[in-house]
């Protein structure tokens, strides 16, 4: 299947993620697959940062990890991503400072005659790529008109001409890696971009958040919509206030939402049981990064499901679900909303960087639209109303504030009884406790009957099953196709409904397997802890992946090559292959 790997890289600042963005949009307006990995550090300018874009007639699962076109901004690009190249690839450089290595063939741009303003170096390699994968410029064009819109016509023109100028000094090479456009378009989406219109789709109408990478995303995407969309967005002073915001708007009525990553978690968690103790609706999002502490900020990881799992003191019911792909974000996000409104409590969900910030196409059909269910409202008792009643579900019907017939109740982070009158202080009641503490765990049979399934990929009877969770979904994709191509027996266990766990569906996978072998991007192997806690069923193989960059295909090939064979070691750990040395990525 044609494939083709382009990758820019440069210091932050120099327009790298704009660029592959711009590229991402193009070739996806004409028919092809996208995926965009970015790879950047916390820094607002300097330092190294790139971008690897596969574009592909078919479903791209992941960046390569070699590359066919190098956009160098800058001659530490050159040097970084020279022994990363294919055997045809074509380096696209800035003559004036930098020089081809041997061996590779090179398109050098004298940037300095070509255009006025060395930033629009991006411009000229955008409009030279073009041209080596065979696609119209004019795709790149209107691009161009879309992002410089705002900006005089001289500057349009200008990037036009650069453009232009590109693609014209790469016409040596045109259709190097020429590309089969179709009519089709998709959508480019991220899944923080998912999740943020996952959440409108489910119809929230408060969205608060302080922000931190990467959950920021979600919050850029709600405060560029919000007044079109009718999402009141607020960003208090930390994550504190974020998350009681958000319990107060759903108390009154107003679905909620929150995002942030580890840190900023662990200040919701109190929180997180002040939901669960008034029975408020609430979905909150973590989005995972390297800890612990502040720790790479601007790395991917899954190193935080165990404390979702504890997030706050006492025993409470909730559901936490991992989204697998930029789709599942979207429609996961509605689910999770139905969820937290028919069973009025928080429901946790997990992302992480890789998920929640790579582009990834989709094709419409993949975002489905959920019918909103807000659960049970209470109808008219008067001033009998029991906020917390005691039902055979543990759901009590609900009211807010305002509401006609004097539905007045006391809601408190204390222990109550069934009017919300408090009972943990003077008037302690052991009885009312227990009957208390026991309604609102009885929502948990019904929450596990509505938890979505994890997801099984792959031939039933294989000789190798894989398991990972979350955002490991587009590598277990990729690597079961592998598996397929090679005429190797591989299948993959996605698990995305993390609690309550689902023990029987995953035991009798994992029963009816001849060899298993755990992927995880953490250092102990979380889920695997867990579904030993839950099924005592122990893995016996894991592949580990904590450097803070994803997992890359052909290096992880090998160890599932090992373990096909049953000559894995029990604890593999994968580093990122390319640029890397003891000392660093040559710093």
């Amino acid at each position: 299947m044609p494939v083709v790997d382009i990758w820019i890289a440069g210091a932050a600042g120099d327009g790298v993620q704009s660029t592959s963005e711009m590229l991402g949009k193009i070739a996806a307006r004409s028919g092809l697959h996208v995926y965009i990995y970015n790879s950047y550090q916390s820094a607002i300018r300097g330092g190294y940062v790139y971008a690897q874009v596969r574009v592909s007639d078919k479903k791209a699962w992941l960046n390569g990890d070699r590359w066919d076109i190098l956009m160098a901004l800058n001659t530490d690009a050159v040097t970084r991503h020279q022994p990363w190249a294919n055997q045809k690839a074509v380096l696209l450089f800035n003559s004036d400072r930098a020089k081809c290595p041997a061996g590779i063939t090179g398109i050098g741009m004298p940037i300095s005659e070509i255009v006025p303003n060395p930033l629009m170096q991006n411009v000229v390699f955008l409009g030279a790529a073009l041209k080596l994968c065979g696609l119209p410029l004019e795709k790149l064009e209107k691009a161009i008109l879309e992002t410089f819109g705002k900006k005089s016509k001289e500057v349009q023109e200008a990037n036009l001409k650069a453009a232009r100028e590109g693609a014209g000094r790469a016409e040596e090479f045109a259709g190097r890696f020429k590309m089969p456009m179709t009519e089709k378009s998709y959508c480019l989406m991220t899944g923080n971009q998912a999740l943020a219109l996952g959440g409108a789709q489910g119809g929230v109408r408060f969205y608060a958040a302080y922000p931190m990478t990467p959950a920021s995303g979600v919050l850029h995407w709600m405060a560029d919509h919000a007044q079109k969309l009718g999402i009141a967005v607020m960003q208090p002073e930390d994550e504190i206030s974020v998350i009681n915001m958000a319990i107060g708007a759903s108390f009154a009525g107003a679905r909620s939402m929150v995002a942030t990553s580890g840190g900023g978690f662990a200040l919701m968690t109190e929180a997180v049981g002040l939901a669960a103790m008034t029975e408020t609706p609430l979905v909150v999002i973590n989005v995972c990064r390297a800890g612990p502490s502040t720790g790479v900020p601007t790395k991917t990881e899954q190193g935080d499901l165990f404390q979702v799992l504890g997030a706050g003191q006492g025993d409470y019911p909730r559901a936490v679900i991992a989204p697998l792909d930029v789709a599942d974000a979207f429609n996961m996000a509605q689910a999770a909303l139905n969820l937290a409104d028919r069973y009025q409590m928080p429901v946790l969900m997990i992302s992480d960087l890789l998920l929640s910030e790579h582009n990834e196409t989709l094709d419409a059909g993949e975002l489905k639209r959920l019918p909103i269910d807000r659960g049970e409202w209470a109808k008219t008792n008067g001033d009998k109303f029991k906020r917390y009643l005691f039902t055979p579900t543990g759901v009590s019907p609900r009211a807010k504030p305002g509401m006609d017939d004097y539905f007045i109740f006391t809601a408190g982070s204390d222990e109550h009884d069934e009017r919300g009158f408090l009972i943990s202080d003077v008037e302690t009641n052991p009885v009312i406790r227990k009957k208390m503490m026991e309604k609102r765990m009885r929502k948990m049979d019904g929450v596990m009957r509505e938890m979505p399934p994890n997801v099984l990929l792959g031939d039933q009877n294989a000789q190798l099953t894989l398991i990972g969770w979350g955002s490991m979904y587009n590598l277990l994709s990729a690597l079961v196709e592998r598996g397929r191509e090679t005429g190797k027996k591989i299948n993959a266990l996605a698990i995305r409904s993390v609690w309550p766990f689902r023990a029987e569906e995953v035991a009798s996978v994992l029963k009816k397997a001849k060899k298993t072998l755990l992927i995880e991007a953490n250092f102990t192997g979380q889920m695997g802890r867990l579904i030993r806690q839950e099924t005592g069923i122990d893995i016996p193989y894991h592949c580990l992946k904590y450097d803070g960059e994803p997992f890359y295909l052909e290096n992880t090939w090998e160890v599932i090559e090992r373990a096909y064979a049953g000559k894995a070691k029990n604890r593999e750990t994968l580093l990122t292959p390319y640029g890397v040395t003891d000392a660093g990525l040559h710093h």
